[in-house]
């Protein structure tokens, strides 16, 4: 009861560092969720195309302007190589087809008549190349087909004519799972600072000279000492973990009274449990108050920045995710991303969610190990 208490009141002595990470989850949280629910509508756009006919307007040739006319906009400039290029140059146009001279005849005759491009090379040019393409493409099955050029437009019109219904069969609400990961990813740096700062402060309290040899002539071993140490620092992690959690509500939404929204809960207080043990073990290792701040910075930063935390993870580099395996954080926001893309919740598509929360447990545990094994040579040495 009285380390209990000596905790309280040291607690209360932190209370500015946790209000300041707060302030940045609230902070960069809400900034993501204003940006997020801008709804991206996807509008199909034309590309600029200028055709350059060195051919009679008929048959097939008059054919492939018609359908590059109807699904593009056709662009005209002055007729000489100099002005396509300066509009090509400037992207007043993004695509610019060069017809040759008698490429009708020769389509016709299996001759494979050459139509020479030229491009932007942007995504624009791109839609202009995969629609030439596609014309061509069809034209040529279906001439080793028709002999009789009417027949063979008619064909090649009725097949280009027809379009695909695309139906999205997923009910995964991903704007709002996006959020969520945001979110809790986020929260890999909050709960790590948050913890780290005020335990190790805590724990260096408890080793001022006068305090550390009464604990060291008790009565109380060391694995006790430990234990009662880290039920408190657990209670204080867990009323954090659980402002956090009441804070995502707030801001993600009612995704969070989903089955997604509970694993993320799940998995966030496994972390928050690892993230005491972490600090705890710092605590252990640490005696200078003024050090504090700079492991804060190492640990939390660093593993947020490694793993993924503020920047997507798969913008980064593969060498730095392998390193990244072997911290605790990697799992925790390997598991964030893995739930948002869960449609179906079942043993198997849970699986991979619950060895990743299994490798953070093993972490915690060899984090207690390792704590223990220090107390004990401390206080044999002192």
């Amino acid at each position: 009861m009285i380390i209990f208490k000596t905790f309280l009141k040291v607690l209360n002595k932190c209370k500015a560092p946790i209000i300041m990470y707060t302030v940045f989850l609230i902070f960069f949280g809400g900034f993501n969720m204003k940006t997020s629910d801008n709804s991206i509508n996807f509008v199909a756009s034309k590309p600029d195309i200028l055709i350059v006919n060195q051919d009679k307007e008929e048959g097939i040739t008059k054919n492939l302007i018609e359908y590059i006319e109807n699904n593009s906009n056709i662009i005209d400039v002055e007729d000489n190589e100099e002005a396509r290029n300066d509009a090509l140059f400037y992207r007043d146009v993004n695509y610019i087809i060069y017809i040759p001279e008698n490429f009708n005849k020769d389509f016709l005759e299996n001759k494979n008549p050459k139509i020479d491009i030229k491009s932007t090379g942007d995504y624009q040019s791109s839609l202009a190349e995969m629609m030439l393409e596609r014309y061509l493409k069809v034209a040529k099955i279906y001439k080793d087909v028709y002999s009789s050029e009417t027949e063979l437009i008619e064909k090649i019109n009725d097949t280009l004519s027809k379009e695909v219904k695309i139906t999205i069969t997923s009910k995964l609400d991903t704007n709002k799972l996006d959020k969520a990961a945001f979110f809790y990813n986020f929260t890999n740096y909050c709960i790590l600072a948050g913890c780290i700062y005020v335990i190790c402060l805590i724990l260096s309290s408890f080793k001022r000279e006068n305090i550390n040899k009464r604990t060291i002539i008790s009565s109380m071993n060391y694995k006790e000492y430990n234990r009662k140490l880290l039920i408190s620092n657990s209670l204080f992690a867990i009323v954090l973990w659980v402002f956090y959690v009441l804070l995502s509500f707030v801001l993600v939404g009612d995704i969070m009274f989903t089955s997604h929204g509970i694993i993320y809960i799940i998995n966030s207080f496994i972390f928050t449990m690892c993230a005491v043990t972490i600090a705890f073990l710092l605590g252990t290792l640490i005696a200078n108050k003024n050090a504090v701040n700079g492991i804060v910075n190492v640990i939390a930063l660093g593993s947020s920045f490694l793993c993924g935390a503020f920047v997507p993870v798969e913008m980064l580099p593969d060498t730095i995710l392998k390193v990244a395996h072997i911290l605790p954080s990697y799992w925790f926001i390997k598991t964030n991303e893995e739930i948002k893309t869960l449609e179906i919740l079942d043993f198997e598509t849970l699986k991979p969610i619950i060895m990743n929360m299994g490798m953070i447990v093993i972490f915690s545990i060899l984090f207690v190990i390792i704590t223990n094994i220090l107390s004990s040579r401390k206080r044999k040495i002192s």
